[in-house]
């Protein structure tokens, strides 16, 4: 119950919700300063998703008792402790070298070798990670990498949203309607958890992630041309999930060795660098998120047919161009 004189605002953060108490001539800014105390994350670093003075966020200056409070504001923010974590595993991550050009021979090497599927049985019965939710009846997989396909890992930030790929939560929201998700990464569980919290990937109510994977499931792989390299075997999902197979199920990877033992499953997506001079620009997630739900109701035979180089091609458009329609 509100203390006389105050007014108490619930506002959720991160999967967690707080009740903070103003006076009830607070404006924006004195919120923000009582969200700072239970939260420790600074005024400058909050984004109040559904405080709004009409059809726009609310200013600092504007008081609370003038807009429509809805029962819960969302928040999106992080505190510098998080901030700095995020900067110093960005610097500590090692650069992934351009990726070489498979050839069909060395995908078809790759799937059929006798050593390669081994590796990939012991990797099922060795190594294993919990879901965080379960999968959806009738739902068809959707498989994505982190770094270069939905987060700049590279370019710095005062905030880790900036580095977020621009049409991230509008995709998810979407592609969760047809898919269950798997986010699968080449590093480490700590790494792929700050970065999934700190986009607001991880607690949205709008979408659920079903397993987060690292780079524990991945095998190593070798080729006549490239030699020895790491890859994302999607038998190792398939296994612990029987009801996806490569029958129906996508991954997203700005790798394509990342899907050398699936080829057939792999979509090579347009890598997302240097941030602050293309997040006006760059538009992948907006024609990927239509190629999805175009494909999201085909048979296994016909979903097994695609080509999913050819994507655009699939929806007629380009959106390899900045500013390309939607």
């Amino acid at each position: 119950m509100a203390e006389e004189g105050k007014i108490t605002v619930a506002v959720k953060w991160q999967g967690k919700q707080f009740s903070i108490s103003v006076p009830e001539d607070a404006d924006v800014a004195c919120l923000k300063r009582c969200i700072e105390a239970e939260t420790n994350v600074q005024p400058k670093r909050q984004k109040l998703l559904n405080v709004k003075s009409g059809p726009k966020p609310a200013d600092d200056d504007v008081l609370l008792s003038s807009v429509k409070l809805p029962k819960v504001v969302m928040m999106m923010g992080s505190t510098e402790q998080s901030i700095n974590t995020v900067a110093q595993a960005a610097e500590a991550a090692p650069e992934v070298l351009d990726d070489f050009d498979v050839g069909v021979n060395e995908e078809i090497d790759c799937r059929d070798r006798e050593e390669n599927k081994e590796k990939l049985r012991r990797r099922i019965e060795s190594y294993h990670v919990d879901g965080l939710n379960p999968p959806r009846e009738g739902k068809k997989l959707l498989v994505l990498d982190i770094d270069y396909t939905l987060f700049d890992h590279r370019s710095t930030a005062e905030v880790p949203e900036e580095l977020m790929r621009p049409y991230l939560h509008e995709f998810l929201t979407q592609a969760y309607q047809e898919y269950d998700i798997v986010i699968w990464s080449a590093t480490g569980m700590k790494w792929i958890e700050v970065k999934m919290r700190e986009l607001g990937v991880l607690g949205s109510p709008n979408f659920k992630i079903m397993q987060l994977v690292d780079h524990g499931a991945m095998i190593t792989v070798q080729t006549e041309k490239y030699g020895m390299f790491d890859c994302k075997p999607l038998g190792w999902l398939w296994a612990k999930y029987p009801q996806y197979t490569e029958r129906n199920t996508i991954m997203f990877d700005d790798l394509k060795r990342n899907f050398v033992m699936n080829p057939q499953n792999g979509l090579r997506i347009r890598p997302f660098k240097k941030a602050h001079l293309n997040r006006g620009t760059d538009r992948e997630l907006v024609g990927l998120t239509k190629y999805l739900l175009a494909i999201a109701k085909l048979e296994d035979a016909q979903f097994m047919e695609l080509k999913h180089s050819k994507w655009e091609k699939y929806i007629g458009e380009d959106y390899g161009k900045p500013n390309a329609k939607e």
